[in-house]
């Protein structure tokens, strides 16, 4: 019944175009996480493979296994994507660069 009137602000449909500096800025965050993620998912893999399951059930072995594998799989997922989002940061502001200086000036 009481709605409030929200009206969008001016602001919020404008993007900002990306410079150079702000890609670097972006891979340096991005290879900051994948290296923090890859750090963390062989302290992972280090602690399972030094503790192994005990158990004569074949089917906890087996549960206990894919748990692991889930684990350790997943963070290795999101080791690459932030791996792969740095690469392509860095390609773009090295094109970014790239058509700066190839730009004819309009002086």
């Amino acid at each position: 019944m009481n709605e409030p009137n929200i009206t969008p602000s001016a602001d919020t449909n404008a993007q900002v175009p990306p410079t150079p500096l702000r890609c670097i800025m972006g891979a340096a965050m991005s290879g900051g996480f994948g290296f923090a993620m890859y750090s963390l998912m062989i302290a992972i893999a280090t602690t399972f493979a030094s503790k192994p399951i005990h158990s004569d059930n074949p089917m906890v072995v087996n549960i206990g296994s894919a748990v692991r594998t889930l684990v350790v799989g997943v963070i290795a997922l999101g080791t690459g994507i932030f791996g792969i989002v740095a690469l392509g940061l860095l390609a773009l502001a090295v094109q970014l660069l790239l058509q700066q200086l190839t730009k004819p000036r309009n002086s």
